[in-house]
């Protein structure tokens, strides 16, 4: 049954249809809310998504690429009413950079391992500093892989400004990791479509 099916039958005399949609869009719904908002968020914000594409289903337009845009829509509204949560976990990855115990690491392990998480510092502070519009474009094609029909579907804004938001975010993601000073990033802006290279 594919997406577009399993929606028609749950906004019709089946709403039990919607658990397909649920099943086979959970995970990718909760690993995106949790990158944006943390652990301790991600399932409650979850759980909401899904609240609402279920209140909302009948709403639903069948577009040939399953819901998966549309439940990253819905997730991108529900960060949005958590914005301030999300700058405050920025800024504290920011600081802290996820640093934990070395343990046995080896000198150089350790080395490249210091290294990634002042380059994951970098790129924190960096996505924080980005509007909000230019950071849900980016991070909807760079961490979930939506096209940008699809990502332009997810936030109900048109392709070319998607398109210009990515082109948007990607520079000024590139001028705020230069302007560290610090060379050798391992995670910079690229332009290909799709993603950070």
């Amino acid at each position: 049954m594919t997406d577009d099916e399993a929606m028609r039958l749950a906004a019709g005399d089946e709403p039990a249809a919607f658990a397909v949609i649920f099943d086979r869009h959970f995970a990718a719904v909760h690993a995106f809310l949790e990158r944006r908002l943390g652990r301790d968020e991600a399932d409650d914000r979850a759980a909401d998504v899904f609240r609402i594409a279920f209140e909302a289903r009948a709403r639903f337009r069948p577009e040939g690429d399953g819901a998966r845009p549309w439940l990253f829509g819905i997730a991108t509204n529900v960060v949005a009413r958590h914005r301030r949560r999300e700058g405050r976990r920025l800024r504290a990855l920011a600081k802290l950079g996820g640093m934990g115990d070395a343990g046995h690491d080896d000198h150089e392990r350790l080395t490249e391992r210091l290294s990634a998480e002042a380059d994951a510092r970098r790129v924190a502070a960096a996505l924080r500093r980005l509007p909000d519009g230019d950071r849900d474009a980016l991070l909807l094609v760079t961490w979930e892989g939506l096209d940008y029909a699809q990502a332009a579907r997810a936030l109900e804004i048109p392709v070319g400004t998607v398109r210009s938001r990515l082109n948007r975010a990607r520079t000024r993601l590139r001028e705020l990791l230069d302007a560290t000073g610090e060379e050798g990033a391992t995670v910079h802006a690229g332009t290909r479509e799709g993603g950070l290279t």
